[in-house]
């Protein structure tokens, strides 16, 4: 394999990771986004204070889903349940934890249709975002290939051939991306 083949691949697997990159992030958000239905990645952040040291409710106790709206965290140390409840409630969540002395409940509310629009919006942004950073990945890949044309690594046609090949890749990253909202935003829309 020729060393400029070599260049251009790496070129090519920098811009395929930043961009998966950006996509695992994006559907990140969407994970942490309330769509009216229980879901425990909205605790992912939320940590606890446990003998002084920040710790995230996942690893201090079994989160469970008993019903749709109802996310339950059974706390392992005993001890540790009011620490847990007021982590909750400093980190704003917006639902209010019902601590009945064994189990915090979370109980999510039904979303208004004015919060599922203001949701969709909040998705639309977000997709947006994340389709300029791709296209921002894109650029760079480009200038990188454009550096390796004016160093005479590649040729004038093979720089074209690779532009088209980061336009299409870039193409499927956006259509990607795409579905993905549309698919958060059904889920948000569905009552």
């Amino acid at each position: 394999m020729s060393y400029e083949i070599m260049e251009v691949e790496i070129i090519f697997d920098e811009f395929k990771a930043k961009a998966e990159k950006s996509i695992k992030a994006f559907k990140a958000e969407l994970l942490v986004m309330k769509a009216g239905r229980a879901n425990a990645h909205i605790l992912d952040k939320v940590q606890a204070n446990y003998y002084g040291t920040p710790t995230p409710i996942n690893q201090m106790a079994n989160i469970t889903v008993p019903e749709a709206r109802v996310l339950q965290i059974s706390v392992w140390d005993v001890t540790a349940m009011k620490a847990v409840e007021k982590a909750l409630i400093d980190a704003n969540l917006g639902i209010t934890p019902t601590n009945d002395g064994k189990v915090i409940r979370l109980i999510f509310p039904e979303l208004t249709e004015e919060r599922r629009k203001s949701l969709v919006k909040d998705i639309k942004t977000l997709s947006e975002t994340t389709k300029v950073a791709v296209r921002n990945i894109r650029r760079e890949a480009i200038e990188q290939l454009r550096v390796l044309k004016k160093d005479s690594t590649i040729t004038e046609d093979e720089l074209h051939n690779y532009e088209k090949d980061a336009d299409k890749l870039t193409s499927e990253q956006i259509a990607d991306i795409d579905k993905i909202a549309t698919d958060k935003e059904k889920e948000i829309m569905c009552v």
